[in-house]
């Protein structure tokens, strides 16, 4: 673990607590890298939607009720 880890108290589920100490024992992990790759994963995931949103801010927005009657008109409904 690096030195500029910080320290922080989790609350886990106690089954998923039992599922994560089983998978840090079979790959020879430690659960805080395990964790940690996970909430890196999440994060960058939360990223790339908010990149998608940025994209698509000029976007014209439509209505429901708009989207309803082209999706009528096109035969997809």
């Amino acid at each position: 673990m690096s030195t500029l880890s910080k320290r922080s108290t989790i609350y886990l589920d106690p089954f998923l607590h039992q599922a994560l100490r089983l998978k840090s024992i079979e790959t020879s992990r430690s659960m805080s890298e395990i964790i940690n790759e996970v909430l890196r994963e999440a994060l960058s995931e939360d990223a790339e939607d908010l990149a998608a949103f940025d994209e698509r801010a000029n976007e014209p927005l439509i209505s429901y009720e708009q989207m309803v009657k082209r999706l009528k008109k096109d035969g997809r409904l």
